[in-house]
């Protein structure tokens, strides 16, 4: 009797805590955990990611307004940073937080056409608005891309027809502001004001995102995405290929990159980087996430040129943050975004080295006390290198692919 009686007070215990861990999540905030010494009594990997979206919350977000906040930047938002914001909202399942931000976007930077204004802070006259001054109004492709797929991902996850309805809005204007031909094919160009010059159009491969042109092709099947698709890989492989403006390329992508209308033919920009820095160390996550969708074995053979990243790892234990695109080191410095960015083609070529670059490199930020990062991160490293250590746990769901199902 006396065996049966401690069983069952184990039972209970046992589920008591399963509910008192349970009840740490509401209403998408993060509860303080039960604690014993200042550490917390559980640790898993879904529940950092949760614990760094809290912190990314009441850090990055202004309250009130929950739009991102570039501090290196007067407080200045992007539409890259609300889109980031509302990746990652769905991605959680912080509707909440998805709505509020989604409301302020609309209302503050969302254009006639639906597309999303660029920049949003305080302008010369001391107001706050679009900064016109700054060329604002324009847009950023890769944003309106991302703002566009986390719609789908919200008509999906929360089943509200109203996420799809703003969607479909956008992707059509995306197709025609932001979309070109080039050479007859269709080309994502890096704002809605390249398709005005009639010569060449700028381009930056990290703002590819085949993963989302899949679903838009379902979603607006006018238009040839499939297409879009086949020219984002084609120029990720002759990016990669060319010269540029060096004299041998190392295989890594530019920042950026254009493209002469006539005939497809890619040369260096004379005010934009072909380096491989804080733009292009994007493109291997965004490859990654194509190959864990679909399969798409074109993303796994443009990581494979990547080699460089490789044998800079084998050989510092570190990556630079630029690179020049001959592959020598620009600057030296470490940043977070860059291990979560790059980590995309270490999980694809090199899954050890992926394993110590999470664990010195991005998991080593974490302080588990708190629950937070050990510092402070900008907005930029902070969201690099959560999507990073996120992929690399296989905790980014495929929720747009529920689509039409």
């Amino acid at each position: 009797m006396k065996r049966a009686a401690l069983t069952l007070t184990i039972v209970v215990a046992v589920i008591a805590a399963a509910i008192g861990l349970f009840k740490l999540v509401e209403n998408g905030s993060i509860r303080e955990p039960t604690t014993k010494n200042n550490v917390p009594v559980v640790f898993s990997n879904d529940r950092m990611l949760l614990e760094l979206w809290s912190t990314y919350k009441s850090d990055i977000l202004e309250e009130g307004t929950l739009r991102a906040l570039d501090k290196s930047q007067n407080n200045l938002t992007t539409s890259e940073g609300q889109s980031y914001t509302m990746m990652r909202a769905v991605w959680m399942d912080d509707k909440e937080t998805f709505d509020k931000v989604w409301q302020w976007t609309k209302d503050n930077m969302q254009r006639e056409d639906k597309l999303i204004s660029w920049r949003f802070g305080e302008k010369s006259n001391g107001e706050y608005g679009i900064q016109t001054e700054q060329g604002g109004q324009n847009t950023a492709t890769d944003a309106d891309v991302d703002i566009a797929y986390a719609l789908v991902m919200a008509s999906t996850r929360w089943k509200e027809a109203g996420y799809l309805y703003d969607s479909q809005s956008m992707i059509k204007s995306i197709w025609q502001k932001e979309v070109v031909r080039v050479n007859g094919d269709p080309v994502l160009v890096s704002n809605d004001i390249e398709r005005m010059n009639k010569d060449s159009v700028l381009v930056n491969p990290s703002y590819f995102a085949p993963y989302a042109y899949r679903i838009f092709a379902k979603i607006d099947p006018e238009n040839d995405w499939k297409a879009l698709i086949d020219s984002s890989y084609s120029i990720s492989f002759a990016s990669a290929d060319s010269n540029l403006d060096t004299k041998t390329s190392s295989g890594l992508v530019p920042n950026w990159v254009r493209i002469d209308r006539e005939t497809g033919v890619l040369f260096a920009d004379e005010t934009q980087s072909t380096d491989y820095g804080y733009d292009a160390f994007r493109t291997p996550w965004r490859l990654a996430l194509d190959l864990r969708y679909n399969q798409e074995p074109r993303a796994k053979q443009v990581l494979s040129k990547f080699s460089t990243l490789k044998d800079s790892w084998a050989d510092n234990q570190k990556l630079a943050s630029v690179y020049s695109h001959n592959g020598a080191i620009k600057e030296n410095d470490s940043v977070p975004a860059s291990y979560g960015a790059n980590i995309g083609y270490f999980i694809t070529e090199s899954p050890t080295q992926a394993k110590e670059i999470y664990e010195k490199q991005l998991l080593v930020n974490y302080n588990p006390d708190s629950q937070s990062w050990k510092t402070e991160l900008s907005y930029y490293d902070d969201n690099w290198a959560w999507f990073g250590m996120a992929l690399y746990l296989n905790q980014l769901p495929d929720l747009a692919s529920a689509y039409g199902k």
